[in-house]
């Protein structure tokens, strides 16, 4: 008899579907080569979602962009690529006076087409942009001059806002509009001219204008919370705030802008985030960026950092010595604040946390002047920096994902337990920070929650199932019994 062969099975071979920037990049180039710029739109987008500092990615994205006459677009991303990814990449000067010309701005083509000459003599759209250069300095002499006469009136303006010479800077800004009534730039100096001057409804006024005419103009929208601010509006302060801080502007000129304004309404986390971004890319600020960054960064807790700022700020302007952001009077410790500084005596870290938590909960979590004496009574230790951050001074923006999910689920407990129950909240600050050195990223809030109130109060011998939190939390009881394994081996 013949041996039978066993039937052999078959492994399945798994394939990892990875998806990154070089995925979505190749995917653009096809949709590109076969014609549908549209869809070669949609792929370079993602690109640079999943790599933002690929200048190759951004230069294509930019390139579909214009073929597809979204010029301001393209040119945004043309001048991300020189600001911030690739200042050698001289082949965005070509495009940037390409897409210019497009737009009837003469000058500006004029401009780029010979800074691209500048470093590329020889290069491959030499000839292409000398051609370009000629046309233009032939055909558009009219308009260069027009543009020069319309830079001279906006730096006599500025001239006039700087020096608090009000009537007149209103006078001539009023002649700029008329004579050029989308010159949207010469609009917000008017509204800040007429704010400044004391008529307040006028500027509110204009910068309506400008956002029923111009809808986002972001200058318009930085002297809108400025007024409101100065108005003590404090909805409308938090409200555009909130608008304000899902912006993420091209320009440098605009996120100086934003930085600046949230600087002066008070909301340093978010002031720090832009000023601080440019100075790291280089930025080469006046006097005025360097005192708020360094107020920004004070009033963050970043103290030896604002103090090496503040060095620039006097350097620069001497009559400042003084104004130090630092050199305020510190409020009364109430009993309330006394009973939270006691937690940050506690050896155990998740005590700290704890504390921290607890402030945030407090009526004095919006007070930044309280934030920086709390800040002092806290220890130098690298595992709290990002909880500080977050607790004391609300810069979610800059911080791992997981210190926001920390907090949420101790919230999501508090939600579901009448009483404050300090243990409960104790042992999940402990389980979250054994599980950070395991880059827990604690989406699943409800899942953390309902298995951390199991077992605390397993071992506080209280009659619970976990069937029953499974339904109080909203959850399925194969989650609960997930997680209460997970709980369990992180507390032991």
């Amino acid at each position: 008899m013949k041996k039978q062969l066993k039937p052999t099975r078959q492994k399945a071979t798994i394939v990892p579907f990875i998806q990154s920037g070089e995925y979505f990049f190749k995917k653009g180039m096809k949709a590109y080569q076969l014609g549908d710029l549209y869809k070669a739109k949609k792929y370079f987008e993602r690109a640079v979602q999943y790599d933002e500092k690929d200048a190759s990615f951004a230069l294509q994205l930019a390139l579909v962009l214009a073929e597809l006459g979204e010029y301001q677009f393209s040119n945004q991303w043309l001048f991300k690529i020189i600001h911030e990814l690739d200042e050698t990449m001289y082949e965005c000067f070509y495009f940037l006076a390409n897409n210019f010309a497009y737009l009837g701005l003469f000058r500006e083509a004029i401009k780029y087409a010979e800074l691209y000459l500048k470093h590329e003599p020889n290069g491959d759209f030499a000839e292409d942009l000398a051609d370009l250069l000629e046309l233009l300095k032939m055909d558009h002499e009219e308009e260069a001059d027009e543009h020069e006469n319309l830079i001279a009136m906006q730096e006599r303006a500025r001239y006039l806002l700087e020096k608090e010479k009000f009537d007149e800077a209103i006078v001539l800004l009023e002649t700029m509009v008329d004579s050029y009534p989308e010159f949207w730039s010469a609009y917000n100096n008017l509204a800040l001219a007429y704010f400044y001057n004391g008529d307040v409804q006028k500027a509110q006024e204009i910068v309506t204008q400008v956002l029923e005419r111009n809808p986002g103009n972001l200058h318009a929208l930085c002297n809108q919370l400025a007024f409101h601010y100065y108005l003590r509006d404090g909805r409308q302060v938090n409200e555009l705030c909130e608008t304000l801080s899902r912006v993420y502007p091209f320009f440098i000129e605009h996120r100086y802008k934003l930085g600046a304004t949230f600087a002066l309404v008070g909301r340093f986390d978010l002031a720090f985030r832009w000023l601080y971004h440019l100075y790291k890319i280089g930025y080469d600020g006046d006097e005025a960026f360097y005192y708020w960054l360094a107020h920004a960064a004070y009033y963050t807790g970043h103290e030896p950092f604002a103090k090496h700022i503040w060095e620039k700020v006097v350097t620069l302007n001497p009559d400042k010595q003084g104004e130090e952001p630092w050199v305020f009077s510190a409020p009364p410790l109430d009993e309330e604040l006394q009973r939270i500084i006691r937690w940050f005596y506690r050896k155990n870290t998740a005590e700290i946390l704890y504390g921290l938590y607890l402030f945030s909960q407090s009526p004095y979590k919006s007070d930044i002047a309280v934030s920086l004496v709390l800040r002092r009574y806290l220890p130098a230790h690298p595992l709290l920096r990002p909880f500080i951050d977050y607790f004391l001074f609300r810069m979610e923006e800059m911080l791992p994902s997981y210190v926001a999910n920390i907090d949420r689920i101790a919230k999501t407990l508090m939600a579901n337990n009448e009483e404050m129950e300090e243990t409960l909240y104790i042992s999940w600050f402990s389980v979250a920070i054994n599980a950070i050195r395991d880059s827990e990223p604690f989406t699943n809030h409800p899942a953390w929650a309902a298995a951390m109130e199991y077992v605390w109060r397993k071992q506080q011998g209280m009659s619970v199932t976990q069937k029953s939190v499974a339904a109080k939390y909203h959850v399925s009881l194969s989650t609960v019994q997930k997680y209460v394994k997970r709980v369990r081996s992180l507390l032991s």
